[in-house]
């Protein structure tokens, strides 16, 4: 009966990605053309529609505000290929195999991995292009505000752990990961994508079915995904079903074209011109956010203001949050929250009292690796990686 369901919900999802299940109700992204609809899909809570085919959807940036935990029926939806969500998907009979530089070429169950030791782990999945639509100038690609990551307990079992039983060969240079998601038409590569071979095996990527205590929701990688903690979410293939060890690295569209950055320390270019080299979009940088005060918002003058937020970074874990109420003339310490991992959102609070007039709240971030965000965003002809320093500007009446 599961298993009907699931396919009934796969189908609604492609269904109602053409047509919308909500049409009243939309929202205005902070940026030119930004008006989106929100619409409710399969699993999904109403979400920032970014395109109907293949399904993008934004989390709405309130959700922030609930824990630092991101719920499974709001955590964004990334896909390439229209042929997503797959239809096939079925628990009981899916598969995943391993073969090329192998001594042991396998065929193994979501059985077979549930059997084996189970890990969890908190982890930030965040998309290339998180924050894309404030790029000034303007650049191509899904016009997003700051909705594209979300925080989740992941479950499954060590990538490390499965290889170990297929045995890597001593000449295995990449890993390459295939997800069930395919083109609609011939011409168009399909989606694939590679970790250098000590990556793969660092004991910390994984292979996740549990999401937040739950399944993982379709339309994010269920039955089965990659979980790459602290590395942009194009690695994060959803849906995996085929792992290849390669003896050379990858050389597809997806890892030698796109998600590509300029080959530099800031990854980053004069607005408005192209980088001479590029390498593949790797690790976060570190980034900061207030999640509980919203532009233009009116707050009281005279009396304490709690101001909290979130902070992440690559995977070195954040060592302080600094908050200015001044435009950035001043900085004090924040109090940091639980810590739930290096990995996680590191949620922080801070409390001040504001003079009457208009106020520019910044808020930036340090990881432990010393790591600062920018003051302003730098820019790359894709829009990825934007960390720059945010701010809110507030009524104080």
């Amino acid at each position: 009966m599961a298993d009907v369901l699931r396919r009934t919900l796969i189908e609604a999802a492609l269904t109602f990605g053409m047509s919308g299940m909500a049409k009243a109700a939309t929202v205005t992204l902070p940026f030119e053309n930004g008006e989106r609809p929100l619409v409710a899909y399969p699993q999904k809570r109403p979400l920032i529609r970014l395109t109907a085919r293949p399904p993008q959807l934004e989390t709405p940036f309130g959700v922030y505000d609930e824990g630092v935990l991101t719920p499974n029926d709001a955590f964004f939806v990334r896909y390439h290929l229209a042929n997503a969500p797959p239809q096939e998907l079925d628990a009981a009979t899916f598969t995943l195999s391993i073969k090329g530089r192998v001594d042991r070429p396998l065929v193994l169950s979501l059985a077979d991995l549930k059997a084996m030791p189970t890990v969890d782990l908190v982890a930030v999945n965040q998309c290339s292009g998180n924050g894309r639509g404030f790029s000034e100038p303007r650049v191509g690609g899904g016009q997003a505000a700051n909705g594209l990551m979300g925080n989740a307990r992941w479950r499954g079992v060590t990538l490390k752990a499965v290889l170990a039983r297929a045995g890597v060969q001593k000449d295995a240079v990449q890993i390459r990961f295939d997800g069930m998601d395919g083109p609609v038409m011939a011409g168009t590569p399909d989606f694939a994508k590679a970790l250098d071979v000590d990556h793969a095996l660092d004991g910390e990527v994984m292979l996740a079915w549990g999401m937040n205590g739950a399944d993982l929701p379709i339309l994010n990688g269920f039955p089965l995904r990659l979980i790459v903690p602290g590395w942009y979410g194009t690695y994060w293939v959803k849906h995996v079903n085929e792992i290849t060890v390669l003896d050379k690295p990858l050389d597809n569209f997806w890892m030698s074209t796109a998600y590509r950055v300029p080959d530099n320390a800031c990854a980053c270019v004069p607005p408005g011109t192209s980088a001479q080299t590029t390498r593949p979009i790797g690790k976060y940088n570190v980034r900061s956010f207030i999640t509980n005060l919203a532009d233009g918002v009116v707050v009281e003058a005279g009396r304490n203001l709690n101001v909290r937020g979130i902070a992440f970074d690559g995977g070195s874990g954040i060592a302080e949050v600094q908050i200015s109420t001044d435009g950035g003339v001043s900085w004090s310490n924040a109090a940091l929250g639980h810590d739930l991992g290096k990995y996680s959102f590191r949620p922080w609070n801070a409390s001040v009292r504001l003079p009457k007039g208009r106020r520019a709240i910044k808020v930036r971030a340090v990881a432990r690796s010393g790591e600062a965000q920018p003051l302003e965003s730098l820019w790359n002809p894709a829009g990825y990686m934007r960390n720059g320093v945010e701010t809110v500007t507030v009524e104080v009446a």
